[in-house]
């Protein structure tokens, strides 16, 4: 099958923090580019038993980046106040989650470029360990990367478009 959607990873190699951030920054676009061209109720449609949904990933997705960075890098907030849901109420638009997401990567991104150095270490420990802003990075690279698949098969089935 012919990929529609391909872009190629990114060749930044001027740094830890630089490539790291060209990395987590192409799983986002990845994720977000599922959305393009769908309607609401193509964002919000549940194709799998576990009830994920594109919309729902995105959700989740914004809340990761406001624990991870926000709370955890940065020390903003409770770490309460996320509940990494996936799925997102009726009344609530969607623009306004997509919106919120693209709001969370750039909170996010302005809270790496602070921190400047992958050894920063985090403001509220995880699970008891002072980890650092590269553990974070790297998380949360991951994460978004593996979302980036689910949402790739969820957009296939809705039209079969493909690619990263």
């Amino acid at each position: 099958m012919t990929e529609t959607q391909r872009k190629p990873v990114p060749r930044n190699d001027d740094g830890e923090l630089d490539t790291a951030l060209a990395f987590l920054d192409f799983a986002r676009e990845s994720v977000l580019k599922k959305t393009d061209d769908l309607t609401d109720d193509q964002l919000r449609r549940v194709l799998v038993d576990s009830g994920t949904n594109l919309i729902g990933l995105i959700a989740h997705l914004t809340d990761g980046e406001r624990y991870w960075f926000g709370h955890h890098v940065a020390g903003v907030g409770p770490a309460d106040a996320y509940d990494f849901e996936m799925t997102v109420p009726t009344d609530v638009p969607t623009a306004d989650v997509l919106a919120g997401y693209r709001a969370a990567i750039e909170d996010s991104n302005r809270i790496i470029r602070a921190a400047a150095d992958p050894t920063t270490p985090v403001a509220h420990p995880v699970d008891g360990k002072q980890l650092t802003l590269r553990w974070v990075l790297a998380h949360m690279t991951s994460e978004t990367a593996r979302h980036a698949g689910h949402a790739d098969i969820l957009r296939e089935q809705l039209d079969g478009i493909t690619g990263r």
